[in-house]
């Protein structure tokens, strides 16, 4: 933790001192010391948070709650959101003490901060994480990792070059029912494993939209930051902006597909790897503000022959019958079983499997019930936390294969050992996007 680990030995120091110097008649509060059960400052992580949006609020909220996490800054372009998150902060701490940033620059330029939330638009994650990263600052980076995969491959060379803590926002690894249906699946307890099923959101498309008059208090050039330029209409701006392919892959990545896409590679053991060939179809609304997919259909192939089924809810429901739920989930199918899982849902054939304790000899996959208490504990710990740059890079790379095969209309070829589209430069040439001056990684 740098600068802040040797202010933490200061205090310690500081405060052993007073307590040994005899005659005087030294008062050290019991916050200072650790007792009655608080945290000493020396031992808090420092924190600030990066877009605080919904998303965003909702992570300053869950932070501030920790015993050990000290939240000093907050930063969105939107002054209402980071006067909003301001007094959240400042409420629980009973002071007035958390500062406010329009530009992430400088709150990441402050020595005293640890760890970084990232919860902005996805078109700034990977400018923002490297910039953390090159300040030396943990990340709790929500999902997707990236607009593109060059930008993946640029957050991992920055994460791994300044050695930082870093937690993919894929929370359903510290879902004890993902994590058990996983186990299930890579133990043979549905024999062999024929294929994966995903049912990811879709969306309802909406009219072109008249521009708007920018509001105040929103640095809207800001906002838009690497995208191209637009005119404002307040859609743009909302959470559903990861519905507008400038900023998002919309409902196969950011949007929701994301956090199954990861599902699938860790039943895969493909954390370091990934599928070998990808082909797929979509469909984009005709006209309208919305213009990522709307519906989709993606096959992926893994080395051992399983079959990863990315589609929208609609259509999985449509072509699998075993699929047949009234939400977003997965379903893993095999020679003897099938799975079937979703937030707060588990289901299975047999039924018995429900009932199966893994054994000590088996595999048995990292336990974490809390994803951001995993995270803090690994920057104490300065170990990987469940979801490091690799898994993220890897799980973002399944969703950019599927893209660029949509936009290609063709079959491709994926090598995982050296991250390349096999004799196909076009497609090679999709792995990056073009970022608005002055924007660049």
């Amino acid at each position: 933790m740098g600068e802040n680990l040797k202010r933490r030995k200061f205090l310690q120091k500081s405060v052993s001192g007073m307590i040994g110097l005899a005659g005087l008649p030294t008062i050290v509060s019991s916050h200072v010391l650790g007792l009655n059960g608080k945290v000493p400052p020396s031992d808090k992580i420092v924190m600030a948070s990066i877009g605080v949006g919904g998303m965003g609020t909702g992570h300053v909220r869950s932070f501030i709650g920790y015993d050990d996490v000290q939240l000093v800054a907050v930063c969105d372009v939107r002054k209402e959101h980071r006067d909003g998150a301001k007094n959240i902060v400042d409420e629980k701490y009973g002071n007035s003490d958390c500062a406010t940033y329009g530009d992430f620059r400088q709150l990441l330029s402050r020595k005293d901060i640890d760890g970084v939330v990232i919860a902005t638009p996805e078109h700034w994650h990977a400018l923002i994480g490297v910039e953390a990263a090159r300040q030396h600052k943990d990340m709790y980076y929500e999902k997707p990792l990236s607009l593109s995969f060059a930008e993946c491959i640029a957050m991992r060379n920055a994460v791994n070059r300044y050695k930082i803590v870093f937690q993919h926002g894929t929370q359903q690894r510290s879902d004890e029912r993902f994590r058990f249906a996983v186990e299930l699946a890579r133990n043979g307890r549905i024999g062999n494993l024929e294929k994966i099923i995903i049912g990811s959101a879709s969306y309802t498309p909406v009219p072109p939209q008249p521009e708007q008059p920018v509001p105040e208090g929103l640095d809207y050039d800001f906002w838009l930051g690497p995208a191209p330029l637009k005119p404002y209409t307040e859609l743009r701006c909302t959470r559903n902006f990861t519905l507008i392919s400038d900023y998002s892959l919309g409902c196969l990545s950011g949007a929701w597909g994301i956090h199954h896409v990861d599902i699938a590679q860790w039943t895969m053991d493909a954390d370091k790897g990934g599928p070998l060939e990808v082909q797929g179809t979509a469909v984009i609304p005709e006209d309208g503000l919305y213009d990522t997919y709307w519906k989709f259909d993606i096959e992926h192939t893994y080395a051992s022959g399983v079959k990863l089924l990315h589609m929208d809810h609609g259509t999985a429901k449509q072509k699998e019958p075993l699929y047949a739920h009234p939400a977003m989930g997965m379903l893993f199918v095999g020679s003897e079983g099938w799975i079937l899982v979703r937030r707060g849902y588990i289901d299975a054939y047999p039924k018995n499997l429900l009932r199966t304790v893994i054994g000590p000899n088996e595999i048995q996959l990292p336990r974490s019930n809390d994803h951001r208490r995993n995270f803090l504990d690994a920057v104490k710990t300065r170990q990987e936390a469940l979801c490091p740059i690799e898994t993220a890079v890897r799980s973002d790379t399944v969703c950019h294969q599927a893209d660029i095969a949509i936009r290609l209309g063709r079959k491709l070829r994926w090598d995982p050992v050296n991250e390349t589209f096999i004799n196909d430069p076009d497609a090679n040439r999709l792995l990056s996007r073009p970022m608005r001056s002055p924007w660049h990684i």
